[in-house]
């Protein structure tokens, strides 16, 4: 084989990556199914309450909070403006540094993200633990880190 020649998958590997691909795709939809059918939000809007909720003082910068919810500042954005609108979210310059805007999660949004959180848990650990033995999960964990150490970091979000 020359250097040229691409390095095809064997017939386990392609196995393997067409379960994985159908996965990312459906994973996703599905979890944003739930969350849109029982709290009225999607899945990022989800991240983004749940990154506030997480972090000291129910705060981050936008730039933060978009890795954290693995989303385009300009997504994020968008977003954070419905949030507002919901009264769950609102916008202040940073006071450290002018030039950055800091996301801050107010009293009425970390009530929705305590609502909404049981039931999506739920929903992941119907979906992705009960499936799995335990073996299984940190196998799936590792797995995870090692694919996402290979993924370039200037291609998506680092890991949280």
């Amino acid at each position: 084989m020359s250097d040229d020649e691409p390095s095809w998958l064997s017939a386990e590997e392609s196995e393997a990556w067409m379960a994985l691909a159908r996965m990312l795709m459906r994973l996703p939809a599905a979890l944003d199914a739930q969350l849109q059918r029982d709290e009225s939000i999607t899945h990022f809007e989800y991240r983004v309450l749940a990154g506030l909720s997480m972090s000291p003082e129910h705060n981050l910068r936008m730039s933060e909070l978009a890795l954290f919810a693995e989303g385009s500042l300009s997504r994020l954005s968008h977003v954070v403006k419905r949030l507002e609108q919901r009264e769950w979210v609102y916008r202040v310059p940073d006071p450290a540094d002018g030039r950055y805007t800091r996301a801050i999660l107010t009293d009425k949004g970390r009530q929705k993200v305590v609502e909404a959180a049981p039931g999506h848990v739920a929903e992941v650990r119907r979906l992705v633990f009960d499936p799995l033995t335990k073996a299984q999960q940190k196998q799936l964990r590792d797995i995870g880190r090692r694919i996402n150490n290979a993924i370039n970091i200037e291609d998506a979000c680092p890991d949280q």
